[in-house]
């Protein structure tokens, strides 16, 4: 059963940067598309990022797209999401998740317990 752990939030000022980290156990990581989400109280649950097995096939939400930057290291058993030039809105708890397609969030079966960002002066 392969697990995500999530790192890398924390408090962070406007026009900063996060790296945040999905870190995979259990086996058979290469095989999996890993994507970001994040959530804010009051909202839905919103997809930020995805990449693709085997072929490093990458997506963003519009609202992230140039700030944001996904990467694996599939030695590392580890999916990354750079976090640039960040904005108030990007407060959320953000997930990874395995097993889905995309941005979408209820095509996911495995997901991590979630790191919080706050990006605030």
């Amino acid at each position: 059963q392969l697990q995500l752990v999530e790192s890398g939030g924390g408090l962070v000022q406007p026009g900063g940067s996060l790296r945040l980290s999905c870190t995979a156990s259990g086996g058979g990581f290469t095989l999996y598309n890993i994507g970001w989400f994040r959530q804010s109280p009051g909202k839905e649950r919103e997809g930020v990022s995805a990449i693709s097995r085997y072929t490093i096939i990458t997506e963003y939400a519009d609202s992230v797209k140039g700030r944001f930057t996904i990467s694996r290291n599939n030695a590392k058993n580890t999916v990354y999401l750079q976090m640039n030039s960040l904005k108030p809105e990007d407060t959320a708890v953000y997930y990874c998740a395995a097993g889905g397609t995309g941005l979408v969030p209820r095509t996911y079966s495995i997901w991590g317990q979630g790191t919080q960002v706050i990006v605030s002066s």
